[in-house]
């Protein structure tokens, strides 16, 4: 059987690598793909796998958008960080989901269910629509509970310059102060406006509010001037300048 993983965080692709082998199938892995711009050209010039496991958040923005250039006739499981959006979508057309992160037991029964139906009709136009209205209205939060001392504070999501990780933990940014938040970045972009906050590069998400400056950096990327940097060089991944630059426009 072959296989096509589009994922941009390399460790979610390991990891679902190793629950593969750990489920006994017999596959060929084509490719491992991390953006829209590049699973589009991959299925322009490569035959349609037997089966496609796709990230919904891609490096350079969601995967549905793939369907809206391109049609895909392979069956598609799709794996999310979370499940507040478009869960319900996928259950339409028996088209699959996994929830980060990925537990053995729900590949094997992922794999089960394609197995039975063996799937191949591709994205028709309808789910393709229950897919996108979804992302359309999402319940966005208005405050982030972060740690202080002993306890915890209420933070206004509209104070938030910018979210950093290092070494494994996440911070938050105001104007005065920086605190630990207890999420991933991953979770914590899909619980954001994105009108209002992007996700630069892998390990950093900017407020609109924040930036003042964007300056031309090397191998065609951009460099930002943010409020309050403490330290930390905002360098916008060469795969979303360009929607960089249409999200700051908007």
């Amino acid at each position: 059987m072959n296989l096509l993983i589009i994922e941009d965080e390399p460790r979610a692709a390991r990891q679902l690598e190793n629950l593969l082998n750990e489920s006994g199938l017999n596959y060929n892995l084509l490719d491992i793909i991390d953006s829209v711009e590049d699973t589009i050209s991959w299925f322009k010039i490569n035959k349609n796998p037997d089966l496609v496991f796709m990230d919904i958040q891609l490096a350079d923005g969601l995967s549905f958008e793939v369907f809206q250039h391109i049609e895909v006739e392979s069956p598609i499981i799709f794996t999310t960080a979370f499940d507040q959006y478009a869960i319900q979508a996928f259950k339409v057309n028996s088209v699959d989901y996994l929830l980060k992160p990925i537990q053995q037991e729900d590949l094997d029964t992922a794999l089960a269910k394609f197995n039975k139906t063996n799937l191949s009709n591709g994205i028709q136009p309808g789910i393709l629509k229950q897919l996108l209205d979804s992302m359309q209205e999402p319940q966005y939060r208005s405050g982030i509970l972060v740690k202080e001392g002993s306890g915890f504070i209420q933070i206004n999501i509209s104070e938030i310059l910018y979210v950093y990780s290092e070494s494994s933990i996440t911070f938050g940014v105001t104007h005065n102060k920086r605190f630990i938040i207890d999420e991933t970045i991953d979770l914590l972009f899909s619980s954001l406006n994105h009108s209002q906050f992007y996700k630069i590069n892998r390990g950093q998400i900017v407020s609109k509010s924040s930036i003042e400056k964007v300056n031309s950096h090397f191998n065609h990327r951009v460099k930002l001037s943010i409020t309050n940097p403490r330290d930390q060089a905002f360098i916008v991944s060469r795969q979303k300048t360009r929607d960089f630059k249409q999200w700051l426009n908007s």
